[in-house]
C-alpha cells in the first residue's frame, strides 16, 4: 500500500468543504477520493492552524529570540560545568 501525496490547495479544499457540514466525511471522502478519517486530520488542521493566520508576527520573533537567548545561556552554564568537571577529575582538553 503506497501513500498518495496530496498538495495542500488539495487538501485545503476538502478540509474547506468538511467545514461547511453541508456534506457528511463520507460523502466528501467519496467525492474526492480519499478515507473519512483523512477528511477529518483535515478539517482538525485547519481548524487549529486557523489562529496562527491571525497571530502577532512581533510576538512569534519575541518568543523565537527569547528562545535562543535561553538555550544560549543554558549551553554557557554547561561548558562552564563541564570544565569544571574536566578540572576535578584531572583530564586536560
Amino acid at each position: 500500500m503506497t501513500r498518495t501525496p496530496y498538495s495542500a490547495e488539495f487538501k485545503k479544499k476538502v478540509a474547506l468543504e468538511a467545514l461547511r457540514e453541508d456534506k457528511t466525511l463520507g460523502q466528501i471522502a467519496s467525492a474526492h477520493g480519499v478515507h473519512p478519517v483523512q477528511v477529518s486530520k483535515w478539517k482538525k488542521m485547519l481548524l487549529d492552524g486557523a489562529a496562527s493566520i491571525f497571530a502577532d508576527p512581533r510576538k512569534a520573533r519575541r518568543a523565537a529570540a527569547w528562545d535562543q537567548e535561553t538555550h544560549e545561556r543554558k549551553i554557557g552554564q554547561m561548558a562552564i560545568e563541564l570544565d569544571y568537571l574536566k578540572k576535578k577529575l584531572g583530564h586536560s582538553a
